[in-house]
C-alpha cells in the first residue's frame, strides 16, 4: 500500500478497534487511566506526550513524506522553531533563503537571534552563494521551494549535498508544494517543515504545524522537543487536519490545473509585467521545478504595470478572490503580501516588491476565475 491517494486515506487510520468505526475518533482527553503504576495502556499517559488522534495524523504525515517520525503542533512557526532549536545551539548559524516567507524572518530576526543564532539570506538557486555563506559554526540550511511569495525554486538535491558536505542539515518548508507535489526527503533533505493549516488542512478552518524525518535520533530529539515545550495542536485540530488530508490528491490536481489556466491568462494581460509561476517554460526555475515536482500547485504571484496602487485597487475589485491572509484552501484568495504577510520584511534586504499580488487559486470554476481576475483588471 504505497500510492499516496491510498496512503492519504488510510495510513494511521485503521477503523477504531472497538467500535469499527471507519473514521479516527476524537480523543477529547486530557490523561488516561493506567492499569498500574507506568502501566499504560498503547503507551498513552498524558495528551502533551501523545493523544490517539495526534498519533494517526503524525503516522500518515510520515507515510506521505516517505519518512519514519512526523510531529505535530499548534501552529507551523512552533514546528519551524522546533525544527530549528532541536538542531542548533547558542552561537550557531543558519542559512536562509533571501526571499523567505516574512513570518520565518521574523522568527530569525525577532526571537531566535536573541537566543544567540545568527543567520544569513542568500539567493539559495545560486550553488556557490549558499557555499560561500556556510560557517563553520553553520548547523542548518532553511529551504522553502516554491518560495513564499516570489515562487522561487530551490534544487533540493543540490542543496543536500552542500549542506551535508559542511556537516550541516537541510530543512525544506514544503507548505507551497505539499507532499504529493514534492517529497523533499526522498532528494537528500534530513527535516521536511508544513503548515498544515494550507494544503493538508485545505479548508482554512485549522492552524497547525509538522515536522518530518526520516533519521531515528533527529526525531527523538524533534520528539522530545515537542514534549518538553507543549505547543502541539488540540485532538480536533489533528482530526480536522486528518479529515482535509483524505482529499489532498484530488484537490492538488484541481489546483494545478486552476493555476495553470490562471498562470498562462495573466501572463498575456497587458496590465501584467511579471508572472511568477513555476508551471511557465520563461520561469528561471522551470526545469528544476519539473524535476522534483510532480506538477506546479496553486499558488501564483505577479507584477502590476501600474506600481503599488493599481496592486491595491486590484485587490479590492475581486469578487470570487476573497482579500485575506493565508493560502491553500478550497477557496480562491488574493493579498498585497509587502502589506500583509511579508510586512515584517519591509526595511529589510528580503523586502517583497510593492507592485506585488499573491493568488492562492482554489478550486472553484477556472472559467469564473479568470473571469473576476480580468475584471478587476480592467
Amino acid at each position: 500500500m504505497d500510492a499516496f491517494e491510498t496512503l492519504a486515506i488510510h495510513a494511521g487510520q485503521e477503523p477504531d478497534p472497538v467500535t469499527g468505526a471507519v473514521v479516527p475518533p476524537i480523543h477529547q482527553t486530557s490523561t488516561y487511566r493506567q492499569d498500574g503504576v507506568g502501566r499504560l495502556r498503547g503507551g498513552y499517559e498524558y495528551s502533551r506526550s501523545a493523544n490517539p488522534t495526534r498519533t494517526a495524523l503524525e503516522e500518515c504525515l510520515a507515510a506521505l513524506e516517505s519518512g519514519t517520525r512526523a510531529t505535530t503542533y499548534a501552529s507551523g512557526l512552533a514546528a519551524e522553531d522546533t525544527a530549528v532549536r532541536s538542531v542548533c545551539a547558542p552561537g550557531d548559524h543558519v542559512v536562509i533563503p533571501d526571499d523567505a516567507y516574512g513570518g520565518t524572518l521574523r522568527l530569525f530576526r525577532k526571537v531566535l537571534a536573541g537566543w544567540g543564532l545568527t543567520y544569513t539570506p542568500v539567493p539559495l538557486a545560486d550553488p556557490d552563494a549558499v557555499r560561500a555563506a556556510i560557517r563553520p559554526e553553520t548547523r542548518l540550511v532553511w529551504c522553502e521551494t516554491p518560495t513564499n511569495p516570489l515562487l522561487g525554486i530551490n534544487d533540493i538535491a543540490a542543496l543536500a549535498q552542500i549542506a551535508h558536505d559542511s556537516g550541516a542539515l537541510l530543512a525544506v518548508d514544503n507548505t507551497f508544494a505539499s507532499p504529493y507535489l514534492q517529497q523533499p526527503l526522498t532528494l537528500g533533505a534530513d527535516i521536511v517543515m508544513h503548515s498544515t493549516t494550507k494544503y493538508l488542512g485545505g479548508h482554512s478552518d485549522v492552524i497547525g504545524g509538522a515536522l518530518v524525518v526520516r533519521d531515528e535520533e533527529l526525531g527523538e530529539r524533534i520528539r522530545f522537543h515537542q514534549f518538553a515545550v507543549g505547543a502541539i495542536p488540540g485532538p480536533f485540530d489533528a482530526w480536522l487536519t486528518l479529515r482535509g488530508i483524505k482529499t489532498l490528491g484530488v484537490r492538488m490536481d484541481r489546483h494545478c490545473d486552476n493555476a495553470e489556466r490562471v498562470a498562462r491568462m495573466l501572463a498575456g494581460h497587458p496590465g501584467v509585467t511579471q508572472v511568477l509561476y513555476p508551471g511557465l517554460a520563461d520561469h528561471p526555475g522551470h526545469e528544476v521545478a519539473r524535476k522534483q515536482m510532480r506538477r506546479f500547485g496553486g499558488m501564483i504571484s505577479f507584477r502590476l504595470a501600474g506600481g503599488e496602487r493599481a496592486a491595491l485597487e486590484m485587490c479590492g475589485r475581486t469578487r470570487l478572490f476573497t482579500l485575506a491572509e493565508s493560502l491553500g484552501g478550497v477557496e480562491s484568495l488574493i493579498e498585497h503580501p509587502a502589506r500583509m504577510t511579508h510586512s515584517s520584511a519591509a526595511g529589510t534586504p528580503l523586502e517583497v516588491p510593492a507592485d506585488l499580488v499573491r493568488l492562492s487559486v482554489g478550486i472553484e470554476n477556472a472559467d469564473d476565475l479568470i473571469a473576476d481576475l480580468t475584471q478587476a483588471l480592467a
